[in-house]
């Protein structure tokens, strides 16, 4: 296989430690939902690798419940704030630098410029609520 634009084009890191690119991201639910029927199989070791651009902080929390998430800042400068016992605790990330959020840790972000975040995701059971 030729090389593809990761912003586009995720990846699905799998069991038996498969690389399988996925169909064009079109920023729709329904992506995500027919990911997961894609490799529901792999359960909550399977990962999804995304490149995201951001021009604005983000509107919603999310959490991952089935595993831990990498966040890799590309370019830019982004706050990532995760609820840790109720409280918003921040951590700036700039080009080079990552983050961790833990299972089932509550998180939104804050962009001071555009940024592009590269994540590896535990996608399993991934839910959002209004920020």
């Amino acid at each position: 296989m030729g090389s593809f634009e990761l912003a586009t084009t995720p990846l699905h890191l799998g069991l038996g430690a498969t690389a399988v690119p996925q169909p064009a991201f079109d920023g729709e639910v329904s992506w995500y939902e027919g990911y997961a029927m894609r490799h529901s199989e792999d359960g909550a070791e399977g990962r999804l690798v995304s490149m995201h651009t951001f021009d604005n902080s983000w509107d919603v929390w999310e959490m991952h419940p089935s595993g831990s998430e990498v966040v890799l800042c590309v370019s830019g400068k982004m706050t990532l704030i995760q609820e840790m016992d109720g409280q918003p605790v921040a951590t700036t990330v700039g080009p080079g630098q990552a983050a961790i959020n833990p299972p089932g840790m509550w998180h939104t972000a804050d962009v001071h410029q555009p940024t592009t975040a590269l994540f590896i995701t535990a996608g399993m059971g991934t839910e959002h609520r209004p920020r």
